[in-house]
């Protein structure tokens, strides 16, 4: 696992750099970043979690990563003065700063952060490719656990228990590249098994991340 951006920028330049917009509240599935806009803000995610996600020329929609509490959202293409690469949506209810670009490059100029923030970019691009390799190559159950267990990863909640994953099965299909009816077939069994259940008000919960590890490990 790489650093949290936080991490690496430290408690107390993060703080600094949060508190140059307020704190908003955006609820699961709502839109964060949008593939192919132009590069006028990044987002410090504080609270949560969110999947990022690419299209292709087809409208193909693949998973790329999964972001949890203590990341930037949308630095790169602010950084290289290009259009967002990848859309960001919400997978549960996350809270946010959303920095305007002047002064989130003015920040890292004063701060002499850009060569820091531009290798750890370097370090998630080749998560992503790691992440598209999977997907090109692993059966759709070991996908659709190693999905599962990257979203349980980053929820914030224990990971020796219960966790819920509120994305809806077609939007699991959708991050994982498969229809919704494959993925309904393969949580079948896991349901039937009794460590998937359906959670109340929508999503998964997961009640054994240990079988989830050992499908997306088989492939």
């Amino acid at each position: 696992m790489y650093q949290s951006h936080r991490a690496l920028l430290g408690e107390q330049a993060w703080a600094a750099l949060a508190s140059l917009a307020p704190e908003k509240t955006r609820e699961t599935r709502s839109l964060l970043l949008r593939q192919g806009d132009p590069a006028t803000h990044v987002l410090l995610l504080c609270h949560g979690s969110a999947a990022i996600t690419r299209r292709d020329g087809s409208g193909q929609r693949t998973l790329l990563a999964v972001r949890g509490a203590g990341e930037l959202l949308g630095e790169l293409s602010l950084l290289d003065g290009g259009v967002r690469s990848a859309t960001v949506i919400a997978a549960e209810p996350c809270r946010v700063h959303t920095v305007p670009a002047s002064d989130f490059t003015s920040f890292v100029s004063d701060h002499g952060l850009l060569h820091k923030l531009m290798r750890h970019a370097v370090g998630r691009i080749r998560e992503g490719d790691e992440i598209r390799q999977e997907l090109a190559t692993a059966p759709a159950a070991a996908r659709l656990a190693a999905a599962l267990l990257r979203l349980a990863a980053v929820s914030g909640e224990s990971t020796t228990g219960s966790v819920h994953i509120r994305l809806s099965q077609e939007e699991l299909a959708q991050l994982i590249g498969v229809s919704r009816n494959s993925v309904v077939q393969r949580l079948a069994p896991w349901r039937a098994e009794g460590w998937i259940r359906s959670a109340t008000g929508g999503g998964l919960v997961v009640e054994d991340l240990g079988r989830l590890r050992r499908i997306a490990e088989s492939r």
